[in-house]
Order: C-alpha cells, then structure tokens, then sequence
C-alpha cells in the first residue's frame, strides 16, 4: 500500500498537492475523499496535521448549498455534547452508525442489482428489518459502554449481604447484652 498523499496548506489558504506538484482547490480535495484516497493535509509552517479542518470546511461548504444533512437541532445536539462524559464515545458511536449505514447502503445496491427480477415490497421490507436489526445492535453496544453516571436520578445498588461470620458475632453480641 501506498503512503498517503501529502497536502500542505500555506499561510496564503493555498493548497499545494505534493503528489501531482500542483496547487488544489477544496473542491479537489472533496474529489479525493470521494474517490477514497488516502491523504493528509499539513500545515506548511507548523507542520501539524489539519486534515479535520479541512474536512470540517468542504462539510461547512456543503451545508450552505443545496439539501443540508445536518439540521439546526442535530449540530445543536453535537454541540452539546462537547465536555460531556460522553463525548469521548459520541464520536465512536457516529462512526459506527455511519459506517453502519453505509454498510446498508451496499448492501442494498448489491440486492438491487441481483435481485431485479424479486418484489420490490418484499426486497425493502427484508431491508427494512436488517437495518433496524442493525441499528438495534449499534445501540446495545452504545447502551453497554455507557457510563450509569448517565442516569439523573441513579437507585442506590442495595447493601452488600452481612457475611455469615458477621451476622453470628452480631447475635452473640445480643444475646450477651
């Protein structure tokens, strides 16, 4: 496997591709995530990795045009779970349902094109019911990982049993008094 292609970003914003020796646009580089290729964009003068944020600017861009696939209510969400327990999790439980998704996806498009000749109803419904077998799977694993500090009002676990010894101690303690 090949390295990753390196992308410097200099002080001007421009975009330099070491690999091609060119300067690139975001759109150029949108063109790379969409083709899967593996890069990583560096800040010219720090030489630190900034390739969240470029990826964070082409989404910010994609959401100003057209259908946006994040709601007002959804990035409000996001937003409030920075510097909460979960937050840590958050990001890996996005992950998962996404790749979940796409996951679905695929399988989909394979159905769909081995199974032209099958009921269009009976294809989606079997979907259908993978997808909320998945999903239900992606939530037990979120759930099982959860802290229970979670729980605004926790229930006390009960008291531990009072060992056999103890409780023996305790009568004669009684019976003596």
């Amino acid at each position: 496997m090949s390295e990753p292609r390196v992308i410097k970003k200099y002080p001007n914003r421009r975009l330099y591709d070491t690999a091609i020796s060119s300067y690139i646009t975001l759109e150029d580089v949108k063109v790379l995530v969409l083709e899967r290729a593996e890069f990583h964009v560096i800040d010219a003068r720090t030489n630190t990795d900034i390739t969240r944020g470029i990826l964070l600017q082409i989404i910010s861009e994609q959401e100003e045009q057209g259908n946006p696939i994040f709601t007002s209510e959804v990035l409000a969400h996001i937003i409030r779970f920075y510097g909460d327990t979960l937050q840590g999790m958050m990001g890996n439980y996005l992950e998962k349902s996404l790749q979940a998704f796409v996951d679905q996806q695929h399988l989909f498009r394979e159905q769909m094109r081995t199974l032209i000749g099958k009921n269009p109803l009976t294809m989606m419904t079997e979907l259908v019911e993978h997808n909320l077998s998945l999903w239900k799977s992606v939530n037990e694993q979120f759930q099982q990982k959860s802290p229970s500090d979670s729980n605004p009002n926790p229930t006390p676990p009960p008291d531990p049993p009072t060992p056999v010894v103890e409780r023996e101690r305790k009568g004669r303690k009684v019976r003596d008094s």
